[in-house]
């Protein structure tokens, strides 16, 4: 029996589904309900349980949630139109040639390195990167643009989730080194700046990146990691007495959470405490937002930095 095989003999309790894919158990059971899926079983002891089949379409429907498809309008539907459908909504993603230093850079030798599973291949091929062109360059015109290319593969189902997560980890890794060794020769400059992300906002890699930005500019950081409540944000700004609270939003986080959310802390948080939001979100790229610095890209960190450092000169 092959792995396949072996996959489709599986069945998982609605709690492991849960975990799985991300879609809560009351969220199942009412999806079953409405729109007669997921087809659960029930095991000795009555309890729900999903065949492996279930649970891939359900994260096919998950990707597609994420991109912001009702769910009303592909729950329904049979998986090979979903996977045509993910595909498609991803069929002209981030460019997989990028102009870089003296010449480009091939995104696709990266993604490759990923499906073959050759982690050491990738964390020499991104080492000789970061050596040859520097952090700014290693973040802005290689991490960025591929961090993208791999979420557009995961989208459409060309990669796994264990090997977006490799890819995340092994950057994540080596940023964190650039990042100690720049503090380490570097004294403690203002802007004083607490990263984190919302309580439903996991990705922490957006956060990493600018906080990259941030060190090269002599701004001093002090990162809480992912997933932080509210009122614990705007305790740490002030326990810290920081200057801004930098927040990173990816594409899957819910656009009303990241609205009433920036909100919610602006208000919670002195007056004279900046919030300064970036990343993928569309909350951020469509809508009009007055209580949070919008970045626009990772460029827009160290614009930002300056802009913040010529206001407070002036003040002083």
């Amino acid at each position: 029996m092959d792995l396949r095989d072996s996959f489709n003999t599986v069945v998982l309790s609605i709690a492991a589904v849960e975990r799985d894919t991300g879609i809560g158990k009351d969220t199942l059971r009412v999806w079953e309900r409405r729109y007669g899926f997921p087809t659960p079983s029930r095991d000795a002891n009555g309890e729900r349980v999903y065949a492996m089949a279930q649970v891939e379409k359900l994260r096919v429907i998950k990707r597609l949630m994420d991109q912001g498809h009702r769910p009303g309008r592909i729950v329904a539907r049979p998986v090979e139109e979903l996977q045509h459908l993910s595909q498609a909504q991803t069929a002209t993603p981030q460019p997989l040639r990028q102009t870089w230093g003296q010449g480009s850079v091939d995104l696709r030798q990266y993604i490759e390195l990923l499906k073959a599973h050759d982690n050491e291949g990738l964390r020499r091929q991104l080492s000789q990167a970061l050596a040859r062109e520097g952090l700014k360059y290693f973040v802005t015109e290689l991490v960025a643009p591929l961090t993208v290319a791999v979420g557009d593969a995961w989208m459409r189902g060309d990669l796994e989730v264990f090997e977006e997560h490799a890819f995340t980890e092994c950057v994540m890794g080596m940023m964190r080194q650039s990042i100690s060794a720049i503090n380490e020769h570097a004294g403690h400059h203002t802007p004083c700046v607490l990263l984190t992300t919302f309580p439903q906002e996991s990705h922490g890699l957006g956060l990493l990146m600018a906080e990259s930005m941030l060190a090269l500019e002599g701004s001093r950081c002090i990162s809480l990691g992912t997933q932080t409540p509210l009122r614990d944000i705007a305790h740490a700004a002030v326990a810290h007495n920081v200057d801004v609270v930098a927040l990173s939003f990816s594409m899957s986080m819910n656009a009303n959470h990241v609205m009433d959310g920036l909100a919610e802390l602006r208000q919670l948080m002195p007056v004279s405490v900046e919030l300064w939001a970036g990343g993928q979100s569309a909350a951020l790229q469509r809508r009009e937002q007055t209580h949070a610095v919008v970045l626009r890209d990772l460029v827009g960190v160290s614009n930002e930095v300056k802009r913040w450092r010529k206001q407070h000169a002036a003040k002083s």
